[in-house]
């Protein structure tokens, strides 16, 4: 009797493997379904930075209002900063981008970008010396923005600029560099 009832149990179990699916099976699948989702979940970021470059939303560059040209003394160099026309809601601060402004003389100016042409530091200027200074590595620029001494390879960057209505414009939106120079 024993038996019988064995050989009862046996054949229910393979029944039930023939018309359910095997455990193992199941678990492969549900394998190969939970690493789909993460290359899924993983791709998208990737994909979407490399992407990024093809995307053209917003005035990248675009002309921004620095002042009223009385506001800048003649013959002084003088710090301003402009809003970055391309921002987002988290940039905040980080979207004031300062630059250099002097006036030469009536309605001739001179923009400069603030960084250093060497590795992008900050430059300084000294109005005791008429110069711009790097403090990073030591470069010096004179006031018209041309090299003076130390490792950049080149002078400052500068912003177009125009006059309209009695203020000052600058053409920004872009921070340039040695492959892409204003």
């Amino acid at each position: 009797m024993a038996i019988k009832e064995l050989e009862s149990k046996l054949q229910e179990r393979a029944e039930a493997q023939i018309k359910g699916t095997p455990r193992r099976t199941f678990l492969l699948q549900l394998g190969f379904i939970l690493n789909g989702i993460a290359a899924l979940l993983v791709s998208v970021p990737i994909l979407g930075y490399l992407f990024s470059s093809f995307r053209r939303e917003g005035p990248f560059r675009s002309w921004i209002a620095l002042g009223p040209v009385e506001s800048f003394l003649e013959n002084q160099t003088s710090l301003a900063k402009y809003r970055n026309p391309y921002t987002r809601a988290w940039d905040g601060p980080t979207a004031d981008i300062p630059c250099w402004v002097r006036r030469v003389g009536g309605e001739k100016f001179q923009i400069f970008a603030i960084n250093c042409t060497h590795l992008g530091c900050p430059v300084r200027w000294f109005q005791e010396s008429h110069l711009f200074m790097c403090p990073c590595h030591g470069g010096a620029f004179y006031e018209d923005g041309s090299h003076a001494s130390g490792p950049p390879p080149r002078g400052l960057y500068e912003y177009q600029y125009k006059i309209e209505n009695g203020q000052l414009w600058v053409y920004g939106g872009q921070l340039p560099t040695l492959s892409q120079p204003v």
